[in-house]
């Protein structure tokens, strides 16, 4: 039901969805929890109506309402109708028989989902902090001891080995856009399907109804399903890099009805033994059958009866895993989910595979990933490290052309310190000091990959702090537009997979993280602007026992938003994070650092000659505090 209110949303971007959930009789420390929990499984960007009065008509079932203003027509109709049937009547309210083509036209959407049409749950949106957001889907490739994981809400793949150190991540952002692993789109990938013939990835992008494979040679990600007429691809060109990154285009939609037999938010994939891939539904209502070879749908089949006629075995096979561990170890909402037809676990079979000696199980409300030895039978937690190969996070760094618009100033964004300076122009050396917030210590040193700058004005960023040579000519305002734009070109095509890790100028003393860079000034004002994502976790208490286990998640919930105001937003999450039945200490968090340093340079100072200007070094030191 919420996939069809979900779809239709997107279809039609004019419409107004709005759930109802009536707790009548029930307490809402009970009701919230549910609602969060649901909201951040299934993604759900509309607004839920929570109240203890019942409404009459719809008290003793579930339904859907469909209505044009307060004195139109009212539709109900049950919760297992199908989507074409919404449709329809949706139409039948808003368009008039004499004006249907005008009406119509402004009401159309498209299947295929434009990136400035996302929207993001709020409720649980503090959760993006953690380092993992909804990890769902698991999958192995043997022969290379690499593990392929589907950090959900993150709309990211994490590639990692054995021992957690993580190797590769796939996707940037959500949306929907080919191209390399860096600057592909996805939007909340799921089942994942590893061909190790070809060395390809196979992933179900489920909010984008599509079936993607990511190359692990050359580090692409290209679409299979649906054939990508309308969708962005990633081109060569640098003005149709510059377009892209300045401008959000639309993809066109090829037709003005939905075909019910498309892929509709696809969840689970299994491998046939005839080159097939089974595509199935979340709820398992619907399987797809697509032929690898040319991506295309063969058939469609709808009916559990059939469905299991067709995909049990492999199903029973994949659930079967958990039998072998003791329910004991498992996490409740694990060893109690929910089956299919018989068939105990059935909805974890894209959570579960075997590596080596290990049973390896995504813990999607524990946010963590679970390791079952075999032999020694123990349970343990993937310990992830190397967290430069992720990157800056998306949320963390505001759009160039929204920052330039808002001409020095990007509202809505929180800023964890902003200094102004008068300095002569020149080379300037910037020495950070982070002071971490109380009771938490850096998980790993920072990496390059999480450090993200930008200098605007008559201000460019030099190759590093260290390189003093760094030519330090007067540069004028057009030319550091350009030179802007190349910094930002190049740092969409560097090499995440080296074979060295690459440090920053970064080093931790006394509870301190010290970040170095510098730039050249020319006269005239400029911004300097230095985004970093500091993976922390809370050191363990003195005392564990002095806190109940619901201040403990509140404490937890209140960093992963230290500057939020909304209550009910922190009450959500930590009552998600109490139902994990982990420590604080267990997680690992970002805390976003936003530094700001505005400098006004004045002239150059002028030789004896009055022709030849003096070229001058300058160094300051910003004092920043997390607390």
């Amino acid at each position: 039901m919420l996939e069809k209110a979900k779809s239709l949303q997107q279809r039609y971007p004019s419409l107004h969805v709005i759930g109802y959930h009536s707790c009548r009789g029930v307490c809402n420390e009970v009701v919230h929890p549910h609602l969060a929990k649901l909201i951040m499984s299934e993604y759900i960007a509309f607004p839920i109506l929570v109240s203890n009065e019942a409404l009459s008509e719809m008290s003793d079932r579930v339904g859907y309402f469909i209505f044009k203003g307060m004195d139109g027509p009212i539709l109900m109709h049950d919760k297992d109708v199908e989507v074409e049937i919404l449709e329809t009547a949706i139409k039948d309210l808003t368009v008039q028989p004499k004006e249907k083509s005008g009406l119509l036209h402004s009401l159309r959407g498209t299947w295929v989902k434009p990136l400035d049409t996302f929207k993001e749950p709020l409720l649980c949106s503090s959760l993006q902090n953690l380092l993992l957001y909804l990890p769902g889907c698991i999958e192995v490739d043997e022969f290379n001891e690499r593990l392929f994981l589907s950090d959900i809400n993150h709309h990211r793949i994490i590639v990692f080995d054995g021992n957690g150190k993580i190797l590769d991540c796939i996707g940037s952002s959500p949306g929907f856009e080919d191209g390399d692993f860096e600057s592909s789109k996805i939007m909340r990938p799921a089942a994942l399907f590893y061909d190790d013939a070809e060395d390809c990835l196979y992933f179900a992008d489920s909010e984008n109804h599509a079936i993607r494979r990511a190359d692990m040679e050359s580090r692409t990600v290209e679409t299979i399903y649906p054939k990508p007429n309308g969708l962005k691809t990633k081109s060569s060109s640098p003005f149709s890099w510059i377009i892209d990154k300045l401008w959000t285009t639309k993809a066109p939609s090829n037709s003005d009805e939905v075909d019910s037999n498309l892929l509709h938010y696809p969840w689970h994939l299994l491998k046939s033994l005839d080159n097939d891939l089974f595509v199935l539904s979340r709820s398992f209502e619907t399987l797809w059958i697509m032929d690898l070879s040319s991506g295309l749908i063969k058939e469609v089949v709808k009916g559990s009866a059939k469905i299991l006629e067709i995909c049990g075995p492999l199903i029973r096979e994949k659930s079967s895993l958990l039998k072998e561990i003791p329910s004991s170890s498992l996490p409740h909402h694990i060893a109690t989910n929910f089956s299919f037809e018989g068939i105990s676990h059935a909805g974890l079979v894209s959570s579960l595979a075997t590596f080596q000696d290990n049973i390896v199980i995504c813990d999607s409300d524990g946010q963590v990933v679970l390791k079952y030895n075999k032999k020694s039978r123990s349970m343990t937690n993937f310990e992830f490290s190397r967290f430069g190969m992720l990157g800056l996070p998306y949320w963390l760094v505001s759009p160039m052309e929204s920052a330039y618009a808002a001409g020095f100033g990007v509202s809505g964004v929180h800023v964890d310190h902003i200094q102004h300076f008068s300095l002569l122009p020149g080379r300037i050396d910037i020495q950070i000091k982070v002071e971490l917030p109380e009771d938490t210590e850096l998980v790993e040193p920072l990496d390059e990959g999480c450090i993200w700058r930008q200098t605007r004005g008559t201000a460019t960023e030099t190759l590093g702090a260290e390189n003093k040579a760094e030519s330090t000519e007067k540069v004028g305002v057009a030319q550091q537009w350009y030179d802007e734009l190349d910094e930002l070109a190049s740092l969409t095509q560097q090499e995440l997979n080296a074979e060295e890790e690459k440090i920053s100028d970064t080093k931790v003393q006394d509870g301190k993280v010290f970040i170095d860079c510098a730039v050249n000034t020319s006269p005239g004002t400029s911004e300097v602007i230095i985004n970093a994502a500091l993976y922390l976790r809370f050191k363990r208490p003195r005392n564990q026992g002095d806190d109940s286990p619901k201040q403990q998640a509140d404490r937890l919930a209140h960093a992963l938003n230290p500057n939020g105001k909304d209550n009910v937003q922190k009450d959500a999450c930590a009552q998600i994070l109490l139902t994990s039945g982990k420590n604080p200490e267990e997680f690992v968090f970002l805390r976003p650092l936003h530094v700001r340093l505005k400098i006004n340079s004045l002239d150059h100072p002028k030789a004896e000659n009055s022709k030849d200007i003096i070229l001058t070094e300058s160094s300051i030191e910003v004092n920043v505090s997390l607390k």
